[in-house]
């Protein structure tokens, strides 16, 4: 091994068992390190070594990791794996464990400062090869792979794409990477449409004419117009009042703007790019969009995967957050335990939240070295913040008290689309 993290720590020699699944295979083998990421096929009988090491059988680029670290085994009963008495240990969920079966559905595990998943590999799935970086986007698992694979076809084309994914799983960067990709010489513009007021919208989107209103004392462009040759992001678009989705629609078909108040069109080249944590063919069945403006502005659909769907993107990631926070507390890394309690955590804030979960280990680690410790006490404070979801009857009732959405959501403390996904669960 070329480099040490933590001292020598006496691991258990019992062996673990991990809540029992189907063991029958084959898997997946997700290897995440700092740099890059790597996936391999498991399959009945496999047998491999990992470590930094020249006869490791999959030679892992981290100099925390020993030269023969962990043994990987698959078996009729699940995978099973094994410390090979390396320096700083296997770790699973924060504890350093000598001997375990993952018999998961997916399981995590760390060795160093690299994460490895082991996760039922689909009979149809092929693991892809690496596509190149995305701007702004930070990733080289199988499922980000997919998705800079498609952002890199959809990039150059005019054809609208909507982005879906949950809250904090990072829309708005694909978003731009389209933009910064594509052939575009015009701005890019982000417009969160879900928090605009139906009586402003038509104003914010399409601009208006002196006099077309109260305050309206001179004409005024609106964000088609501002996007022009550009991107126009429209974030949280299933959040559109159904008038301005009508006149939406209208511009997306023939790329002519009829500002408020106006008589005449204006011309706008834009490509559009719309964003919805909600799935919106659920909110077209409902008659809660539009269908015919669904098949306009879903040309392309990309799907930005959760966090907790690719926990070998951890390591990469926390190491690009410290690495921003270098100026504010100093240099930073991560231990294998405190990396091994990111992994076994569920994320429901998604990249947003870890960035706030490791800013706040951060500020609390007084050295170099952000242990455990710090990361379980910025979870802990993590999981004291987020609200209790409301049941429907309580959001319902919640709405009534308040007497709007955004009111409710506000004295909810969670955001719009939160508080909305709260309304219809039922």
């Amino acid at each position: 091994m070329s480099g040490e993290e933590e001292g020598p720590v006496s691991a258990s020699r019992t062996t673990v068992e991990l809540a029992r699944a189907n063991g029958s295979g084959p898997w997946a083998l997700e290897v995440g390190s700092p740099d890059r990421a790597e996936c391999f096929a498991l399959t009945q009988s496999d047998r491999f070594t990992l470590g930094s090491g020249a006869r490791a059988d999959i030679r892992v680029a981290d100099r925390t990791v020993s030269s023969a670290h962990v043994l990987v085994e698959a078996t009729p009963r699940g995978v099973r794996i094994e410390d090979l008495d390396s320096t700083n240990g296997v770790h699973f969920g924060g504890a350093r464990i000598h001997t375990a079966w993952l018999t998961e559905v997916q399981s995590s595990f760390v060795i160093g400062h690299t994460t490895v998943t082991v996760r039922p590999l689909e009979d149809a799935e092929r693991i892809p090869a690496s596509v190149g970086r995305v701007p702004g986007l930070v990733g080289a698992s199988p499922s980000m792979q997919r998705l800079f694979a498609e952002i890199h076809r959809c990039a150059p084309l005019r054809a609208p794409v909507l982005v879906q994914g949950e809250t904090g799983s990072g829309k708005d960067i694909v978003a731009r990477a389209l933009h910064a990709l594509s052939r575009r010489t015009g701005p890019y513009l982000p417009l969160n449409v879900g928090a605009l007021p139906e009586s402003l919208a038509d104003a914010e989107l399409f601009g208006h004419r002196r006099g077309a209103f109260t305050g309206a004392v001179a004409n005024r462009a609106g964000a088609f117009e501002h996007a022009h040759q550009g991107t126009l992001f429209l974030d949280e678009i299933a959040e559109l009042a159904a008038p301005v989705q009508v006149k939406l629609l209208r511009v997306v078909e023939d790329g002519q703007v009829r500002p408020v108040g106006g008589l005449d069109t204006v011309a706008v080249d834009v490509r559009i790019v719309s964003a919805s944590w909600a799935a919106l063919e659920e909110r077209v069945a409902s008659g809660r969009f539009r269908e015919d403006l669904f098949h306009r502005i879903s040309t392309f659909v990309l799907y930005v995967p959760p966090l907790r769907s690719r926990k070998s993107d951890i390591s990469a990631l926390s190491r690009v957050f410290l690495a921003r926070l270098e100026d504010e507390v100093g240099d930073k890394e991560l231990t294998s335990a405190a990396l091994a309690m990111l992994v076994a955590y569920s994320w429901p804030g998604n990249v947003r939240e870890l960035g706030s979960v490791l800013y706040r280990a951060a500020v609390r680690a007084p050295c170099r070295a952000v242990e455990a410790s710090h990361v379980d006490a910025a979870l802990e404070r993590a999981s004291r913040m987020r609200p209790r979801p409301l049941s429907n009857p309580e959001a319902v009732a919640l709405l009534e008290q308040s007497g709007s959405v955004s009111a409710a959501a506000r004295a909810a403390g969670v955001p719009r689309s939160t508080f909305r996904s709260w309304l219809a669960k039922h």
